[in-house]
């Protein structure tokens, strides 16, 4: 199981060289993947565009994965989007790993000129055409949303294509369930223990019907070491390890810790994972 941890983006109250030296301390420790959240267009604390601060974090780092997590892919224009993911990825050396979902707020739709009620045919439609313009010099592509003729992304990211991971809210919808078992990589799973095994035998049910190895995709949860589970989170991770996830990401966001704390709670965290 690869452990990775969560950027305390809003914590760090836009902090530069926190976010810097974060990212650097949990690539020192030996941890797999770096993942920051996406905020366009709402209040809730300082947040930067997660693949510009990526690009950043790109620059003073060397090994550790990063993982915009998770993209409102819908909401942004996607052969843009193709282009920023490609440029990142290649200069990061082939680090990036994408998550997109469709979001819950309206107001960024609106706020981006996009249409909310049809996020979730047109999220599908993209992830197709990301997978395209990624491994293709030259694109053909009617869609509904997006037509490509003649073109493409130059120079193709070092990764071809760049993994895609589908995340959602709580326990996902079946529609959500069989995008997931068709078209990604992998999923950010915020299910409890008990709920998981159903939403995952749904999910590979699709993988099946898609013609698809479910062995191949990828699982990831949180486990907070901090806040009010604090107490609990070895045997949180444990449990998750023997259920068979892939990632786990830890998160010492929650739990009021000041911005010169998160590092120290971190290599705590680190020397404390379970190995068993």
């Amino acid at each position: 199981m690869r452990v990775g941890v969560s950027l305390p983006v809003r914590e760090m109250q836009g902090d530069v060289g926190a976010i810097k030296a974060f990212a650097q301390a949990a690539e020192e420790l030996g941890l797999t993947h770096l993942r920051v959240p996406e905020q366009i267009f709402r209040p809730g604390g300082p947040l930067y565009e997660p693949m510009t601060m990526l690009s950043l974090i790109a620059g003073v780092t060397e090994k550790i994965e990063l993982v915009p997590s998770v993209i409102v892919l819908p909401a942004r224009q996607t052969v843009l989007f193709a282009k920023q993911a490609a440029t990142l990825d290649a200069l990061s050396g082939g680090r990036l790993r994408v998550g997109v979902g469709v979001g819950n707020q309206e107001i960024e739709y609106g706020a981006q000129g996009a249409d909310f009620g049809s996020r979730g045919e047109r999220v599908e439609e993209q992830i197709e055409l990301l997978r395209r313009l990624w491994t293709e010099e030259a694109v053909e592509f009617d869609g509904k949303w997006d037509k490509v003729s003649g073109a493409g992304i130059d120079p193709l990211p070092e990764q071809r294509p760049i993994p895609i991971w589908i995340g959602a809210s709580g326990v996902p919808v079946q529609r959500i369930r069989r995008r997931i078992g068709r078209q990604a990589d992998g999923w950010f799973n915020l299910c409890t223990p008990e709920e998981f095994p159903e939403v995952r035998d749904d999910i590979y049910r699709a993988a099946e019907e898609a013609g698809r190895d479910p062995a191949t995709l990828g699982m990831e949860a949180g486990v907070a070491v901090v806040g009010p589970r604090e107490h609990e989170w070895q045997s949180r991770v444990a449990g998750w390890r023997e259920i068979g996830l892939t990632h786990l990401c830890l998160r010492t966001l929650g739990g009021g810790l000041k911005v010169d704390e998160h590092i120290g709670r971190l290599q705590q965290a680190a020397a404390e994972i379970p190995n068993t």
